[in-house]
């Protein structure tokens, strides 16, 4: 696990096993985040938090289902790398993952019956983002989600 600690301005950069204590590091980078743009609002931030939390939690859920090995020097294991970027106008999200191919359509995601035990995370970080996209691209999962910053 390493926080590679790019220090430009705005983005901050993160890089681990994909394994469920990673969500709390990510919780970390964000208050990072959040306390080198405190212009951002609540609501933004929310939104923005939300939608990484979510699409975060769906890449360890899947990846880490699959590769339970809590060796972080085992190379096969499943790892992902996120990038986070705050500018005046947009806040982004980049996550890749090494775990296994995702057969989804976003444009169809919805929220699930109220008795469903799963399948919340996609359609909330779709709803609390301008743009949440996917794609597969030389054996590694690529997400991208855009928040545009809303004034308060």
């Amino acid at each position: 696990m390493s926080d590679d600690g790019d220090r430009s301005p705005g983005r901050l950069e993160l890089s681990g096993p994909a394994t469920p204590e990673m969500l709390d590091l990510v919780h970390a980078v964000l208050e990072r985040l959040w306390a080198d743009h405190a212009d951002v609002s609540q609501g933004d931030r929310a939104r923005f938090e939300t939608a990484v939390i979510e699409i975060l939690g769906n890449i360890v859920e899947h990846a880490y289902r699959l590769d339970p090995s809590d060796d972080p020097n085992d190379e096969s294991a499943r790892r992902f790398d996120v990038s986070l970027v705050a500018t005046d106008e947009e806040l982004v999200a980049a996550f890749g993952d090494n775990g296994m191919p995702v057969a989804l359509d976003l444009s169809n995601v919805t929220m699930p019956d109220e008795d469903a035990e799963s399948g919340r995370g996609l359609a909330l970080a779709a709803a609390a983002v301008d743009d949440l996209s996917y794609e597969r691209v030389q054996g590694r999962n690529h997400w991208r989600l855009l928040c545009v910053r809303r004034p308060d």
